[in-house]
């Protein structure tokens, strides 16, 4: 595997609100540096929606000569706030490589279910709700889905290659099928879970067969007894607020930071051995899913897929997670 990596958050940014309301330099350095020294990887995927943190987290990414995802998330916007997105980041993105870094940019990241216009319904609920949920007709409104997302990325690749030469992929979810001529990096959400475990390790080795580098992003698990077998779905055990804010922990779930460990340790290897480019877990941080460990109804990091669990006072301790993808990454 040439590219170890894990995904980290700079404040994903929904109706105009950012999830991660401060944002410290000194913080981002001290999270990058430990990433590269204790977790062993030598790529970061820097992940979220405002640019100017994007582009200041990748230049301290690029002084500890981490390569580099750029990766600006769309969170429910219409296709003309996309490709805006995309060409302010690829002008910063182009900046941080010209420095000598290297910097992959990613242009988008499952965006027919993130945002509207692709899928029938108003927000990320029910676009899933009724894909996952209504059998009928799915397999058309996914290739509709499909046809008016290569609709925008042709669009995207062309304006972010008239401000970025590096390299460009797309993190897609399989359905979605993208038209890989656009890009020189095939990246999947590839999530393990008990319905596909069977035929995960072939899925992997058939695409990256195909040709193209192969990326694997967007995969993990949260820590409660049996979020392997969920793991796409591992983040709901929260009951949430009108805003999508985590209120309390549901009945009958149980921390299980081993499960995360083994989940990840598992994958990790697969991805190894079937010879994929590069690898992605997600993620280092969820900071607004506070770890409260003396009141389980509210310990929201449960439900994260963070390898390391955030206090209330912001600071961080690692969970068994993190031990695991850094046996791996450094050994490897």
């Amino acid at each position: 595997m040439r590219a170890k990596g894990i995904a980290y958050d700079t404040g994903f940014v929904r109706h105009g609100e950012i999830s991660l309301e401060k944002f410290d330099l000194d913080v981002v350095r001290r999270d990058l540096t430990v990433i590269r020294d204790d977790l062993h990887c030598n790529a970061v995927h820097l992940v979220g929606g405002d640019p100017e943190r994007l582009e200041r987290a990748a230049e301290i990414a690029a002084g500890l000569g981490l390569e580099i995802w750029f990766s600006p998330y769309p969170l429910e916007l219409t296709p003309a706030e996309i490709l805006d997105l995309f060409t302010d980041c690829a002008r910063r993105a182009e900046r941080i490589r010209l420095t000598g870094a290297e910097v992959v940019f990613v242009t988008g990241v499952e965006l027919s279910i993130m945002n509207s216009g692709f899928l029938p319904g108003d927000d990320l609920v029910q676009r899933l709700t009724r894909l996952l949920g209504e059998a009928e007709g799915r397999a058309e409104r996914m290739g509709e889905a499909g046809v008016k997302l290569n609709e925008l990325l042709a669009q995207a690749v062309a304006v972010v290659r008239e401000h970025f030469q590096g390299r460009l992929t797309y993190a897609c979810i399989p359905f979605e099928n993208p038209d890989w001529d656009l890009f020189d990096i095939k990246s999947f959400e590839l999530i393990r879970s008990a319905e596909i475990a069977d035929v995960y390790a072939a899925s992997i080795r058939n695409v990256v067969a195909q040709g193209k580098p192969v990326a694997i992003t967007g995969f993990g698990t949260a820590a409660w007894r049996g979020s392997g077998v969920m793991a796409p779905r591992s983040m709901e055990i929260l009951d949430l607020d009108e805003a999508g804010l985590p209120v309390r922990v549901k009945d009958g779930y149980v921390r299980d930071e081993a499960e995360q460990a083994t989940y990840l340790r598992e994958v990790l290897e697969v991805f190894e051995a079937e010879g994929v480019d590069g690898a992605f877990v997600y993620m280092f941080a969820l900071n607004n899913y506070t770890h409260r460990p003396d009141d389980p109804s509210r310990d929201f990091d449960m439900a994260s897929p963070g390898i390391v669990k955030v206090h209330e006072d912001g600071t961080w301790e690692p969970k068994a997670g993190f031990d695991a993808v850094a046996e791996i990454y450094g050994r490897i």
